[in-house]
């Protein structure tokens, strides 16, 4: 099992960041447009803990689907895995998202990942989920300070 633990300051209070996270099935609504990885569509299975969203990307084979398995808004935590069809080699994946408010105005997303590859596929797994979670980051940062 491998993993990855990063740290993201964002310029809006942790309110205003939850309310996208909370929104599981949106994504959206804070997805940066026109980079990367461009979202096509997003198809919703279910509702609340256990939902997934099936996230069909441009130019993609198969959506990337991602089950919503853990939700607090009191804490600001949420975790989700990858099922289905897995991208990048990936075999396992699963994610902790937590925000900690570090003033009124502020909040920092501490984000952990947990995964594992098909063999020989470890370094592609692993700058796969980097790019991804870089996009993650800064669409956030984007949605949240919005007027």
């Amino acid at each position: 099992m491998q993993t990855l633990d990063l740290e993201y300051d964002i310029d809006a209070p942790a309110g205003r960041v939850w309310s996208f996270l909370e929104n599981f099935g949106d994504i959206e609504a804070w997805w940066p447009k026109g980079g990367p990885v461009d979202i096509e569509r997003v198809d919703i299975e279910g509702s609340g803990i256990g939902m997934i969203r099936h996230i069909h990307n441009k130019g993609m084979p198969a959506p990337v689907s991602e089950q919503l398995d853990y939700l607090d808004p009191d804490t600001y935590t949420l975790r989700l895995s990858i099922v289905c069809d897995r991208p990048a080699g990936l075999r396992e994946y699963n994610a902790k998202g937590r925000l900690i408010p570090t003033g009124e105005k502020s909040c920092r997303l501490v984000y952990h990942g947990e995964f594992t590859t098909e063999e020989g596929w470890e370094d592609e797994g692993r700058e796969f989920l980097l790019a991804a979670y870089q996009l993650m980051f800064s669409g956030l940062r984007e949605a949240a300070e919005r007027p």
